[in-house]
């Protein structure tokens, strides 16, 4: 069977818990329908019943933490709805627990008597198989402990207990039932509440209040609304495994660390507030590699690229943590990136120097693995996974008729966060007291190689490739990756202006953000993943630079094309969607599994906001000039002299910020 597809379903979610449905509620077992807790599905479908007749559902809302559902009661014998009677269901999703309550409502001038009936179907199977299609459910036991239904495969637990109702058991099925008896006017109130109980998860829900901020609104409705999901669901999105509070990369199939999602989230987030950045920060220091070990690709240094749950037949009492698995070429230059901006960002200097070792030790891996002179994808075989680089499946990386994959491969999109990692490093070692002289000179050495080997001419066109292979040819495709190059001090400003024009070209832009491949591509797909479909934190990355490099214009037409998407999918932006463009639909076409929501999809909003509004600021009448002045600790950035931004918008006014050091005299 072929996965499940996501684009048409509801989810309920508190990470690492989750409910998926129909849009309408209904929880049928089908597909990716079910409630997962960490990587396992404990229950297919949950089924609500009138009579022993499931109710027609009518419509879908949410109402603060619960989803609401409203649907009519049929007749046994008719099986049309019964008049002036209704159902209403909520649903409610924290970390290790739901709650789905049934209301029978009476509307009539007499009583009604009813059986009601909230039927639960349990099957403990893995994630993975769920995914695939073909759910493999492992052996359970199912019983009765008082008021309570407790379903076990010897690791895993479902505890179920029923408000308003009483509980039985059918096989494996929880039923919890009541005959209603409800007066004129009035209601009947029935829950099944349930417990999820896995103790090999290595994470839980997050207890971390406030971690992120609040968007500004800026009179836009689709950029207001957008930005309002975006948080909710980052909210939700978050976990702890013991260091902080940190996003899980999306629902259903990666609720969980991620390094790359969670680091660009946490980078792109960085204006709201930097608690996130920390709990990322210290979560991957505390797991970064000590030892060479093939099968899951640690190395010395090496960031991980993913923590995974433990073997599906895990047995007690040997409950193992789950592994982690390090095979990626960009968490670590990431990592470095990340605390550097965090720092700028206001991160206490006396945090990076707890985090020092783990420095030091990410800047060695990042140079060693290097050697060839850029940074590469080692050939690593054994290894079980993809995930390298952010283009981790084949599809997006073939050269030639053959598609040699990935072996010796290095894209440019990892030498642009290498020399960002380089030159971010170097001024965390000053601000620790080391020297970071050796990492300046070693991103001007990779810059020239750069230039010299990536750049190249296609159709009067110049731009980098998107790869070199083993053999140091160029994969001359164009593609989105030249976005994120922006703003890393790979390119001179020259170079950037060219990029900034490139992805403006009708060929990577869609109207609704950057395609992954340009449409003039031998092999171009809009609904290929890789090569062609939009991802919006690639485009996110894009604007972020732009804005960095001082290419507002730019990064202004990219925002209102995101802006436009959001939109479209009611502010909740998903992992990827078709790459057809505004010439040829007037609203972004799904991608059937793409995962939502997804962090750093949601974190696009911030830069998108950066962008519009500085935007909107430029068209607004001119004001008074005003002069802030912050006196902020020499310690915090090293800075020599007195700093000055211009334009800052302050109240709608424009505004001077002048940032002295202590040691310099206020004016």
């Amino acid at each position: 069977m072929p996965q499940p597809l996501l684009h048409h379903q509801l989810v309920a979610l508190a990470a690492p818990t989750q409910a998926w449905s129909g849009e309408d509620g209904t929880m049928t077992g089908a597909g990716t329908h079910g409630v997962f807790h960490g990587d396992w599905r404990y229950v297919r479908g949950i089924e609500l019943r009138v009579d022993g007749l499931p109710v027609e559902p009518l419509s879908t809302a949410e109402e603060h933490d619960w989803a609401v559902f409203r649907a009519v009661a049929l007749d046994p014998e008719a099986g049309q709805p019964i008049h002036r009677v209704s159902v209403e269901r909520m649903r409610e999703v924290t970390p290790g627990g739901m709650v789905e309550r049934l209301t029978l409502i009476n509307g009539r001038d007499e009583p009604i008597d009813a059986l009601v009936e909230i039927v639960c179907d349990i099957e403990i199977a893995p994630m993975a198989s769920v995914r695939a299609g073909r759910p493999e459910p492992a052996p359970i036991t199912v019983g009765l402990e008082g008021d309570e239904a407790i379903a076990t495969d010897g690791v895993r637990t479902l505890r179920a207990s029923g408000r308003g109702g009483r509980v039985r058991i059918d096989g494996s099925r929880v039923i919890v039932a009541q005959q209603a008896h409800v007066v004129p006017d009035d209601w009947h109130g029935m829950a099944l509440e349930l417990e999820l109980i896995d103790p090999t998860l290595a994470v839980r829900g997050s207890a971390c209040d406030a971690a992120i901020g609040e968007l500004r609104p800026t009179g836009r409705p689709a950029l207001d609304a957008w930005g309002a999901q975006a948080i909710t669901d980052l909210e939700h999105l978050l976990l702890d495994a013991g260091h902080g509070a940190f996003p899980a990369a999306g629902a259903p199939w990666h609720l969980t660390m991620v390094a790359r999602d969670a680091l660009v989230a946490c980078r792109l987030l960085l204006p709201l507030g930097g608690a996130l950045a920390e709990g990322t920060l210290r979560t991957l220091a505390a797991r970064q590699g000590v030892r060479f070990d093939p099968a899951t690709g640690e190395e010395p240094g090496r960031i991980l690229h993913e923590m995974r749950q433990g073997v599906t037949d895990a047995l007690r009492p040997g409950v193992e943590a789950p592994p982690v698995y390090s095979g990626s070429i960009d968490a670590t230059p990431l990592w470095i990136v990340l605390l550097h901006d965090a720092w700028q960002a206001g991160l206490p200097l006396e945090t990076v120097r707890e985090l020092r070792t783990a420095l030091h030790s990410a800047l060695a891996w990042m140079q060693a693995n290097a050697s060839e002179g850029f940074l590469g994808c080692p050939d690593e075989p054994g290894m079980a996974l993809s995930g390298k680089g952010w283009r981790e499946l084949p599809e997006g990386m073939r050269f030639g008729s053959e598609g040699a994959g990935m072996a010796g491969v290095v894209t440019a999109q990892a030498q642009g966060l290498a020399c960002r990692a380089a030159v971010a490093g170097a001024a965390l070692l000053d601000a620790l007291g080391d020297d970071g002289e050796h990492l300046r000179a070693w991103a001007e050495r990779l810059r020239e190689r750069f230039r010299e080997a990536f750049w190249v001419e296609r159709r009067g066109i110049r731009f980098p490739a998107m790869a070199l292979d083993a053999e140091g040819h160029p994969f001359e495709t164009l593609v989105s990756d030249i976005g994120q190059l922006v703003g890393t001090t790979l390119l001179t400003h020259v170079e950037e202006a060219a990029v900034a024009r490139l992805l403006l070209d009708e060929r990577l832009s869609s109207g609704f953000g950057l395609r992954t491949m340009a449409t003039d591509a031998e092999r171009y797909w809009p609904l290929a993943h890789y090569c062609g479909a939009v991802w919006p934190h690639d485009t996110a990355i894009a604007i972020e630079g732009l804005l960095r490099a001082g290419f507002g214009d730019e990064a202004r037409q990219l925002a209102e094309q995101l802006e436009r998407a959001a939109d479209a999918f009611g502010g909740r932006m998903p992992e990827v969607y078709a790459g057809y463009g505004l010439d040829e639909t007037p609203t972004p076409i799904p991608y059937p599994g793409a995962c939502s929501p997804q962090a750093w999809s949601a974190a696009s909003v911030v830069p998108v906001h950066a962008a519009l509004i500085a935007a909107d600021a430029e068209r607004q009448p001119a004001a008074p000039e005003r002069r802030l002045v912050a006196v902020a600790p020499q310690t915090a950035r090293s800075a020599p002299e007195p700093m000055e931004i211009n334009a800052l918008a302050v109240r709608r006014s424009r505004a001077h910020l002048h940032l002295v050091p202590t040691s310099a005299p206020a004016p």
